[in-house]
């Protein structure tokens, strides 16, 4: 299955990717998470060691320029590049799960369509196809990524929305924008929520009500500042890591 995440920028998308990583872990499924934000933070979030020296391959402009096969001059190359090698070198390993942080990419009619993006949505399209693995995808904020169709071919959109009257005019076109690329299946998903107030809020805000509401916890912001791992949190976001995955494979 092939899960990727959007919303409003802030209201907590990576946060619930890597709780969810978590659970899954848990359950014992093989776990790929997919960084493809433009400031990619989910190995701090998953408390990989020395995060700060993790270089996005979207930054690696050399590297990715002479994988495309284009030269100098010339406005030609390779539309269908080997990648299987830098998915091998580049993928990280850590405390059971794998990640893998490509940054932001750029694709379809609206974003570039330079040589190293290609490389990228290749790289992307791979992953997507690993067969027997469960993967993550963490997005940049917003929705023009849906417009430029960045993640068809997703069995799942979850869309995070906090309590918050902007966070609901974004998931609504994020929504509209969902359902015109077809993605089979889209739900939402409430963070930040306190009390039963703003799970009202949220399911008269919202055509349909989040799947699981996660709370605002002191204890998942406190480990955020100190650099630690979100997933060895003991009950830092109650049951709705679990409600949320039991909701996604039902």
């Amino acid at each position: 299955m092939k899960i990727a995440i959007s919303g409003k920028g802030g209201v907590g998308k990576t946060t619930i990717m890597a709780l969810l990583a978590g659970e899954l872990k848990k359950q014992g499924r093989d776990v790929l998470v997919i960084d493809a934000d433009p400031s990619p933070h989910m190995a701090e979030t998953l408390g990989v060691t020395n995060p700060e020296a993790i270089r996005p391959i979207a930054e690696m402009t050399k590297l990715l320029v002479e994988r495309s096969g284009k030269t100098e001059g010339s406005p030609m190359y390779n539309m269908n590049p080997e990648v299987n090698d830098l998915l091998k070198d580049f993928m990280l390993e850590h405390d059971g799960m794998k990640l893998m942080v490509l940054g932001a990419i750029q694709t379809g009619d609206k974003g570039c369509a330079c040589p190293e993006n290609n490389v990228l949505r290749r790289m992307l399209t791979k992953l997507l196809l690993a067969k027997d693995q469960m993967v993550l995808l963490d997005m940049e904020a917003g929705v023009e990524h849906l417009g430029r169709g960045t993640i068809a071919g997703i069995d799942q959109l979850l869309i995070v929305v906090i309590p918050s009257k902007s966070s609901i005019r974004t998931a609504l076109k994020v929504l509209k924008l969902a359902k015109d690329v077809k993605i089979p299946k889209i739900s939402f998903v409430g963070n930040l929520v306190t009390d039963e107030d703003d799970r009202e809020f949220l399911r008269n805000g919202l055509p349909d009500e989040p799947i699981a509401f996660f709370p605002d916890s002191k204890a998942i912001r406190k480990a955020e500042r100190d650099a630690i791992a979100v997933t060895t949190l003991t009950n830092a976001a109650e049951d709705a890591p679990a409600t949320l995955l039991q909701a996604i494979v039902r």
